[in-house]
């Protein structure tokens, strides 16, 4: 009688471990549905009302005083007083170095402008290129192949072209348009060319 009871309660037990893998049974409860199902909206679209942002947008307005970088504006005075205006917009891409040359460095070369420039490149610049544009940074060794500023190839380059290379980067070196705005460029450019001159 023992070898029967058990036999039946191991049948009764496979049967009942065969129906509890039955998939068409209800999972349970869902907790936190919008977790698993959320509403996706399409960037920079209005789709329906949104019953949780202000004026039921799908988006919020961005933070006051926000600049776009597509759109940077500046603005410099001249020895002249007149005031330059939007003198950072380029839309220029990595494929259009032959007409960076054309740039003119908006920035005035003054004695702060000057410093500010070395400031940033020995801040971005010199790891690889030196301090005084020698190409004796401490990367240079590994990056082979970076120029000094006094050769051929480089000394005749033009403001726009080296404010061109710091946006897009060339060969080796890496783009740096995110990490210097076009202001610190042009600031750059003004120091770089006291080096190409060996000054």
């Amino acid at each position: 009688m023992n070898n029967r009871l058990a036999g039946l309660l191991l049948c009764t037990a496979f049967a009942a471990g065969l129906t509890s893998c039955d998939r068409t049974q209800r999972t349970g409860w869902e907790f936190a549905p919008n977790m698993y199902n959320s509403v996706g909206y399409e960037a920079q679209t209005q789709i329906d009302k949104n019953p949780v942002n202000p004026h039921g947008m799908n988006m919020r307005l961005p933070v006051e005083g926000t600049i776009s970088r597509r759109n940077y504006h500046t603005t410099f005075a001249t020895g002249d007083s007149t005031e330059v205006k939007d003198l950072m917009l380029y839309n220029l891409t990595k494929n259009d170095a032959d007409k960076s040359d054309a740039l003119v460095n908006p920035i005035p070369l003054t004695p702060e402008t000057l410093a500010e420039g070395e400031v940033l490149y020995k801040r971005y610049c010199s790891h690889c290129h030196g301090a005084t544009g020698g190409a004796d940074g401490k990367v240079a060794d590994i990056y082979n192949g970076v120029p000094t500023y006094t050769s051929d190839a480089v000394k005749g380059l033009s403001a726009g072209r080296i404010f061109f290379t710091i946006t897009h980067g060339k060969g080796r070196m890496w783009p740096h348009a995110a990490q210097v705005n076009p202001e610190e460029r042009w600031k750059i450019v003004h120091f770089v060319q006291t080096l190409q001159k060996g000054s």
